[in-house]
């Protein structure tokens, strides 16, 4: 089936509605588009006829039962089958609200999502991760920059993307710094004086000019950073100091979020600095705290 059939067309129409409308991220548009197309596709050999537009209006809870099912079959696993189940719901949802009709969305159970608890790295190997990052990189300035990222992803708990998405407008570098996150929201971090001075020495060795309004952090020919150079950077170093795999750039994020808790911090404040839109979000991160106390009683009580 071609971009031309109208099934299709809606998938595509979809996502231009979630890039502008709804300001998702240029990633997450392209996995759900890709699973209204597959879903289309499955219809179609599902229910042996072209699927047009007006079809996606009166589908039923078999329908979605079997598309889950094949999916399921082709070995994706239980989180990602609930995240193809939720686009697809947004897929007939955006069908129905484009033709004026009220959502009359089949009724089916998403499969049962395990409850996964993020790992957090010790603050040492945090530190040693920077450092070794830093101290691999070809150029003495790209391993200023490494260092300057990751320590803003565990001093300041920023994703990724955040981090790379920051302009030279954020110098001169305070306290705090105002961070965009997912679906365009802002807040405020803090930025601590090891991380502020990290910054400020890869300005400072950077060999290209920061303007602002232009990305704080470069690659070497001076164009945006891309975040694969970072995570690669953090695997080569986490294989040199013979860390764990789930020693990720993501990790860190993790970390940070994890001390602030043992040291005190509650919940709501957590909220506000990840980012989170919801507070079940970071209530996982309890899970994670708790889990560290019951291995410290473990192994340190001696009836345990």
């Amino acid at each position: 089936m071609g971009e031309a059939h109208p099934a299709r067309a809606l998938a595509a129409r979809w996502g231009g509605h979630l890039a502008h409308d709804r300001r998702r991220s240029v990633h997450t548009v392209r996995a759900y588009v890709a699973t209204a197309h597959r879903f289309i596709e499955f219809l179609g050999r599902h229910r042996g006829e072209e699927i047009g537009r007006f079809a996606m209006l009166k589908l039923s809870s078999a329908d979605l039962r079997a598309f889950l099912a094949d999916r399921r079959a082709s070995g994706l696993g239980a989180a990602s089958a609930a995240r193809e189940m939720s686009a697809v719901r947004g897929f007939l949802k955006f069908a129905a609200e484009e033709q004026g009709m009220q959502p009359q969305l089949p009724r089916t159970r998403a499969p049962r999502r395990p409850r996964t608890l993020p790992r957090p790295a010790s603050p040492a190997d945090a530190m040693g991760l920077a450092q070794d990052a830093a101290d691999g990189a070809s150029e003495p300035w790209v391993g200023q920059r490494d260092l300057a990222i990751l320590l803003l992803l565990y001093g300041s708990g920023l994703r990724v993307s955040e981090a790379l998405s920051l302009t030279a407008s954020a110098l001169p570098l305070g306290p705090a710094i105002r961070v965009t996150g997912k679906r365009g929201k802002t807040r405020v971090v803090p930025v601590l004086p090891a991380v502020r001075e990290a910054i400020e020495a890869y300005v400072t060795a950077c060999p290209w000019p920061i303007a602002a309004h232009q990305p704080l952090f470069v690659g070497v020919r001076g164009g945006p950073l891309n975040a694969d150079l970072v995570r690669r950077a953090v695997r080569a170093a986490r294989t040199r100091l013979g860390l764990a795999d789930s020693v990720t750039p993501h990790a860190l994020r993790h970390s940070f979020a994890t001390h602030l808790l043992a040291r005190g911090a509650d919940l709501r404040s957590l909220q506000e600095l990840l980012g989170h839109a919801s507070l079940s979000s970071t209530q996982i991160y309890t899970a994670v705290d708790a889990a560290h106390l019951l291995d410290v009683y473990r192994h340190a009580h001696p009836r345990a």
